[in-house]
């Protein structure tokens, strides 16, 4: 294996989520294709994201952990932002729930160029072998991103004792009025336990944007993009990751000018 060269994965304000699980039907600018993850991310880079978080798609657009498609899609991205930490999803459901095939299929990242292997992958806690795919990534040189979404998950990253990148607190499922309140309640349990690795801070759907709010006045990183919300924080409809990444900066400018 050859060795890594990349860009350390620090983000201070913002990550763009590219596509996720989202069908090119869901929104126009969703990117299926390494070609339309390349020119989203260059988009989305130039209005200011610092990393890029993409989930790579087969030849039918399904979600793949294939090392072929992860390399395709890591190695076009990063053609078209180098410097940018590029990372992607180890998602459980994208081998349909298959523990043992998932860690089959990751292990096979180590094999990949430098210039095509993720520089992180996010793992979620709440996922079944999460100890083991961190064994898989490790070696491979490729960080991890620790999921967190519940304080079940805080107990469990702590007792893991392996190194992160940084936590994602990721609220999952939860209504705006909800959001901020299950975000304290993780963010504190991580306080309590002792869990030193930078935070981001975001959600999905409703709670997205009350999330990157909260995110900006706690000072912590946030990410925001297609895979998370398809409408801007006024609930018209978002152009595309690019436009998500620039009306995200643009709260959290107006949030640090108001605490100033």
């Amino acid at each position: 294996m050859d060795t890594l060269c990349h860009a350390k994965a620090v983000i201070r304000r913002i990550k763009v989520c590219l596509n996720g699980g989202r069908l090119a039907g869901e929104h126009p600018a969703v990117p299926v294709t390494p070609e339309q993850s390349a020119a989203a991310a260059s988009g989305a880079v130039v209005a200011g994201a610092e990393a890029v978080h993409l989930h790579p798609r087969d030849a039918t657009g399904a979600e793949s952990l294939a090392a072929a498609d992860v390399g395709a899609a890591v190695a076009a991205v990063r053609a078209a932002c180098p410097g940018t930490p590029v990372g992607v999803s180890t998602g459980l459901w994208i081998t349909g729930g298959d523990v043992a095939r998932r860690r089959e299929l990751v292990s096979t990242w180590a094999d990949l160029p430098s210039a095509a292997r993720p520089d992180f992958a996010s793992v979620n806690l709440s996922e079944d072998g999460f100890a083991a795919l961190v064994a898989e990534l490790g070696p491979a040189g490729i960080d991890v991103e620790a999921g967190v979404w519940s304080t079940a998950d805080v107990q469990t990253l702590a007792a893991a004792g392996v190194p992160v990148l940084r936590v994602l607190v990721e609220i999952i499922g939860a209504a705006a009025f909800d959001a901020i309140g299950a975000a304290d309640t993780i963010l504190q349990g991580l306080d309590r336990a002792g869990v030193t690795a930078p935070r981001l801070l975001h959600g999905e759907g409703d709670a997205c944007w009350p999330l990157i709010t909260h995110a900006g006045r706690l000072g912590l990183a946030t990410r925001v993009g297609l895979e998370d919300t398809l409408v801007n924080p006024d609930g018209t409809a978002a152009t595309d990751n690019a436009d998500l990444v620039r009306r995200a900066l643009a709260l959290r400018s107006q949030i640090d000018h108001e605490a100033s």
